[in-house]
């Protein structure tokens, strides 16, 4: 594995898909590292998850963060090679077209795009969790549902403004919050390790969640993965912003795999350290609010309710990160008429060259979604869940291809650029089990568990198969769409298709 110097030409490979450099190139390493630590966000998905874990597999559940990103790995250094090649907008999208078919891409941009607006609704309910803990004053409404809803799309607002003012802004203002969360996540640490009453060894610790379940603990091992699989994702994100960072082919790369590296050492350290300082290991609150308990009941109200003001900040910046993830989606799949009014989505903005209408669009979806929230809570953790599943089924979408044309020895091509990011000769195996990882894990995600997808009253059978049901609609129906509608008349509109040079042109006539 090696990195190397970045290409300097004059579009970053933005021109070998056909596009034009339409976006202003401003950001930099730290810029890009950040918007996918964010996205991926320690103190967020840790907060929000543990509970979840803990509850269906005890202290033990802790060795499915260390397996997720294992398999997560695999994938981003595949992710890694591609945005060497590729560093574009919609990266999930434009490499599963370069790789495979435009078919083929357009299901893997569609899913990445549906998770992505999800996930900005299911993140933006995690102000719910936290903020009331810091003061009264934010429990708005007595309904804990309308209450979540109203903090959660005063989150989105705020995101859609930030995003469609300016990249500069979101960017200033994500690594900031990045920089604010790493350093609370460390101290969390070294506070957690003064504060230790017991060893590691809880780590191996079932707490007989196995007993009376199918497989044994192993069984709800597998479930209780589902927490961790819920955080590492997202270092895509890197590279989904590769049009707008400089020199990204050196960049995206680096930026994808410090981003999964840091969130699995410090989260690891974080979730390790919270079992070993917490006083009751079979407090009840374990089960039911996770972390945030674990901070209180360690640090005390008055240090504990500081970091929980990192992990509103957390929040803030992951919901800004996802939702210019799923904007740059948008604005790629668009400028391929591949979207509904693709050209008036396309459209990028005013001096600081920002697409305008699809963040508007993604928050006015988004806090749609949350509404589902109130009345229909089961309804709406049902998608929210599926929403992790579609992201892993459009990451299998890209490694798959992937490994087609390592096999049929068409990867990397004579067109790759002569230096970067290469995994070399561990390129095939690193690729089969990314394939193999993807594949698994979609498979046990979507897994049709009453815990999981029906876990209270009332229990209904398309509830459990939620997931089976949910994903092969929006890939049938999407696809369908798609299939009947826009591939005739898909193709790079002309406003955004690379400007063909004179040369090249005087000798094709």
């Amino acid at each position: 594995m090696s990195v190397g110097n970045s290409s300097n030409d004059d579009g970053h490979g933005v021109t070998e898909l056909g596009y034009k450099q339409e976006f202003e190139r401003t950001l930099g390493n730290f810029h890009t590292f950040a918007a996918g630590i964010s996205y991926i966000s320690i103190l967020t998905g840790t907060f929000q998850m543990f509970y979840f874990g803990f509850s269906v597999g005890g202290p033990a559940n802790w060795w499915s963060w260390p397996m997720v990103f294992a398999g997560q790995l695999m994938v981003a250094l595949c992710f890694a090679e591609l945005s060497a090649r590729y560093p574009v907008a919609g990266s999930i999208y434009n490499w599963s077209k370069k790789l495979g078919n435009p078919h083929v891409a357009w299901l893997a941009g569609w899913m990445m795009l549906v998770a992505s607006i999800v996930t900005v609704a299911s993140v933006a309910l995690a102000y719910q969790i936290t903020l009331p803990q810091i003061a009264d004053f934010f429990q708005i409404a007595p309904d804990s549902a309308v209450n979540a809803v109203i903090l959660g799309s005063v989150l989105i607002v705020f995101s859609t403004v930030v995003n469609a003012w300016s990249t500069k802004l979101m960017a200033r203002i994500n690594s900031a919050g990045v920089f604010i969360e790493l350093i609370a996540a460390v101290l969390l640490v070294v506070l957690f390790a003064f504060e230790i009453v017991r060893g590691p060894q809880i780590v191996l610790d079932t707490a007989h969640k196995g007993d009376g379940v199918t497989l044994g603990y192993f069984g709800a091992f597998l479930v209780g993965s589902l927490a961790s699989a819920y955080v590492m994702y997202g270092f895509d994100t890197a590279s989904s912003l590769g049009e707008e960072t400089v020199d990204p082919r050196k960049n995206a790369p680096r930026a994808i795999l410090r981003a999964l590296i840091a969130s699995f050492v410090i989260g690891g350290l974080i979730l390790l350290l919270a079992l070993m300082a917490v006083r009751n290991i079979n407090a009840p609150e374990l089960s039911t609010i996770g972390l945030q308990y674990i901070v209180i009941d360690v640090l005390g109200s008055g240090l504990g309710k500081v970091f929980l003001v990192a992990v509103a900040i957390a929040i803030t910046v992951c919901i800004l990160a996802v939702h210019t993830a799923a904007i740059r989606m948008t604005f790629a799949m668009a400028r391929d008429n591949n979207l509904p009014a693709g050209s008036w989505l396309a459209k990028v903005h005013g001096k600081q060259r920002t697409p305008v209408r699809p963040a508007v669009l993604i928050g006015l979806i988004a806090i749609v979604l949350l509404v589902v929230n109130i009345g229909q809570p089961q309804i709406f953790q049902l998608v929210t869940s599926i929403g992790v599943v579609l992201i892993y089924v459009a990451y299998l979408l890209v490694t798959l291809p992937m490994l087609i044309a390592r096999l049929r020895g068409t990867w990397p091509g004579k067109d790759a650029p002569a230096k970067g990011f290469s995994l070399g000769r561990w390129g095939l195996p690193v690729n089969i089990l990314a394939v193999l990882w993807g594949a698994g894990m979609a498979i046990n995600l979507g897994w049709p568990r009453s815990e999981v997808y029906n876990p209270t009253p009332p229990f209904h059978w398309f509830l459990q198969w939620g997931a089976v049901l949910f994903v092969g609609l929006v890939a049938a129906v999407g696809f369908a769409y798609y299939w009947f509608v826009l591939r005739h008349k898909s193709g790079v509109l002309a406003d955004h298709a690379a400007e063909v040079p004179a040369v090249v042109a005087e000798e094709a006539v």
